[in-house]
């Protein structure tokens, strides 16, 4: 854990894929051909408790959803990038606008499409059903799964490593003093 504690001093950004990771991976099309999604409640919550820290957040997703756009509105992410079919491209677009280097960047994916930004930044992780070789890449691999909390035991790891955790959740502890 120590490794990981020197990495994670240095995180800025949390930048997460959706499909697996905030969600469990499933798409449900209704009657009408809507496409419908599941997000974690608690993911939501851990992400709040990353912006009240000062770290910046970002979606890097290849599909197109409309879902994904009022979610991410809805926790106030920063930046989110969809219909990404060369990730690692559109990572760099996004790294060149704010200026941060890959080592202030944890990324959280979940399959193979993954690999090329996790192979680039400072924190890769991995959701606990991923393929392995993501596992063996990842400097942390999550006990949940995507959608199931996934994100939050990630969030919190960071704001805890980073000595940031009580400090963030005074606002909660003191009722909002």
């Amino acid at each position: 854990m120590e490794k990981i504690k020197k990495i994670a001093v240095n995180i800025s950004w949390f930048i997460m894929d959706v499909d697996g990771v905030l969600t469990d991976g499933g798409i449900i099309y209704d009657s009408s051909g809507n496409e419908l999604k599941r997000f974690c409640v608690k993911d939501g919550m851990g992400i709040t408790l990353l912006r009240t820290a000062g770290i910046k957040t970002a979606v890097l997703t290849s599909r197109v959803s409309p879902m994904v756009e009022r979610r991410a509105e809805e926790l106030g992410i920063d930046e989110v990038i969809q219909g990404a079919k060369d990730k690692l491209k559109l990572y760099r677009k996004l790294q060149k606008k704010y200026m941060f280097a890959d080592e202030e960047v944890l990324y959280i994916g979940d399959d193979y499409v993954d690999l090329p930004v996790m192979s680039v930044v400072g924190m890769p992780v991995a959701v606990s059903d991923s393929p392995d070789e993501l596992k063996e890449l990842a400097v942390y691999v999550t006990r949940k799964k995507g959608g199931d909390g996934a994100v939050r035991e990630v969030c919190e790891l960071l704001l805890e490593l980073k000595g940031l955790k009580r400090q963030v959740l005074k606002r909660y502890l003191n009722n909002g003093k």
